[in-house]
């Protein structure tokens, strides 16, 4: 039997894992529109971070960890812009509406990334981290070309350059 014994599980790109926390989380504004309950984007935002980082290859952890304040951004401008395109002054009133979103979300934003970051650890994040800093310095090594010292010339070697030809005298 060709798979027994071994774990069949989803497993997403980082692509994949992003799209899911931004999906996730514009789900979560839609339902506080629809419901009123401000925490449901938040908790949106937070439960799909921490599925996205389970489900993440091992090797794509790295370029995982470091997107969900972006995610959260971009969720809350699409959805601040939306908003401000009804009012009068929509430069002020998308400052506004991302001053007082991004605020309230900041707890749910720090609480996701710091458990995304704390999941990404124990999965091997470490390990990425080790293997990236490696092949930059393999890569640096390489590529590095060998320069020559610097030679001044001697002291008192400042002598004129002429450049073309003498004129005859006629």
């Amino acid at each position: 039997m060709a798979g027994k014994g071994r774990r069949s599980t989803v497993r997403l790109t980082a692509r994949g894992a992003i799209a899911l926390a931004l999906v996730a989380t514009l789900a979560g504004y839609v339902l506080t529109a629809l419901l009123g309950v401000e925490q449901i984007v938040g908790a949106a935002f937070v439960v799909a971070s921490t599925l996205g980082v389970l489900l993440v290859n091992r090797r794509e952890l790295l370029s995982l960890v470091v997107t969900p304040p972006l995610v959260f951004f971009c969720a809350t401008l699409f959805v601040e812009l939306g908003r401000a395109f009804g009012s009068v002054s929509i430069v002020q009133s998308l400052t506004l509406g991302l001053y007082t979103s991004l605020t309230r979300g900041a707890p749910w934003l720090f609480a996701g990334s710091a458990i995304v970051l704390g999941v990404a650890w124990r999965r091997g994040l470490r390990d990425n981290v080790r293997e990236l800093r490696e092949e930059l310095k393999a890569g640096a090594e390489v590529s590095r070309p060998r320069q020559q010292p610097f030679v001044p010339e001697p002291e008192g070697y400042f002598e004129p350059k002429v450049y073309g030809t003498p004129r005859g005298e006629d």
